[in-house]
């Protein structure tokens, strides 16, 4: 049975990868800055008490991560943690930077210094390119981050491929484009988009307001992304991929459809406020996932109506 220890358990990614590694048969560890809090426990509550050993652990402090990965001897390590909102990053840059590229050289140091191998993935964003080519970003695309957020990844992943290539570790970044799922915080974007057309179309008097709405995206579904993260780390040889659909999607789109499925017309219920904006917006991003086709045997199979039709969805998660 092998060990795989997820830092980050209790976001959305977390759920849905400690939820496929279980199935397949791993013993699966967690990290929450609370293991005893509500949502690991309710974490735990769904995917089983005794299946999912959870570990209060803090990623930005060396001790903290030390010893939970000497506890846990994990055969692979996930490193999801860390501020996850773009537009937080913006509100809280010293903290995005501190909980992502802190948190991962605390991870990479402690896997240097350990004698059990290991393999290391690290949740790499799109936000890291800024704008992407009309072709869509690949491996060998440059970062040219535009958010604190953005910045924070990038440096991450560069410290993951330095430590590949100076110390020999099986490290790897996932560069994953925008997936969505229904466990999405009301933060997000798409799940306050979702949310207010539900209750609109429930009698809700109220009115969606967004920023820029012709900014594109490339969304995809959470549970096939994490798919890809455990293929990244099946391979034989550690190197980074994009995970991506391929497909790029205005906002304006996005609320279109999932208004147009609960049978309404968005104009009716939606206006846009400047003060939204972010101060330095990515306008097009988009993937090609043609090295994970490749080498992985992965390719993104939900598409933007059928995510909307899931989101919408009120069937168990």
């Amino acid at each position: 049975m092998r060990t795989a220890l997820i830092f980050g358990v209790t976001g959305q990614d977390g759920y849905y990868l400690a939820r496929q590694l279980l199935a397949r048969g791993y013993r699966v560890c967690g990290t929450s800055r609370d293991g005893g809090g509500r949502n690991a426990q309710h974490l735990q509550s769904v995917l089983g008490l005794t299946a999912l050993q959870i570990y209060s652990v803090s990623s930005t402090d060396f001790y903290s991560v030390f010893r939970v990965i000497s506890e846990t001897a994990p055969d692979e390590i996930y490193n999801l943690s860390g501020q996850s909102s773009v537009g937080l990053s913006f509100e809280q840059p010293l903290e995005t930077h501190h909980s992502i590229v802190s948190a991962t050289i605390n991870i990479l140091e402690v896997a240097r210094l350990t004698t059990r191998p290991m393999r290391l993935y690290f949740a790499g964003s799109s936000e890291a390119f800024g704008e992407t080519p009309e072709a869509g970003a690949t491996e060998t695309t440059p970062f040219q981050p535009k958010s604190p957020y953005g910045v924070a990844k990038a440096a991450a992943a560069w410290q993951v491929k330095n430590y590949r290539e100076s110390y020999g570790l099986f490290a790897c970044t996932g560069i994953l484009f925008n997936h969505e799922s229904r466990l999405r915080p009301p933060r997000f974007v798409t799940r306050k988009i979702i949310d207010v057309a539900k209750r609109i179309a429930s009698g809700s008097p109220e009115i969606l307001t967004l920023g820029d709405i012709g900014i594109a995206r490339d969304w995809g579904h959470a549970p096939e992304y994490v798919d890809a993260m455990w293929r990244i780390l099946q391979h034989h040889q550690a190197r980074d991929f994009v995970i991506a659909t391929g497909e790029q999607h205005t906002l304006q789109e996005f609320v279109a459809l999932a208004f147009g499925r609960l049978g309404l017309s968005w104009r009716d219920h939606v206006r846009t406020d400047e003060s939204l904006h972010r101060p330095n917006e990515i306008r097009v991003t988009v993937g090609n996932a043609a090295l994970a086709r490749e080498v992985l045997g992965w390719s993104a199979q939900v598409r933007l109506p059928v995510l909307i039709d899931t989101l919408l969805s009120d069937d168990p998660i």
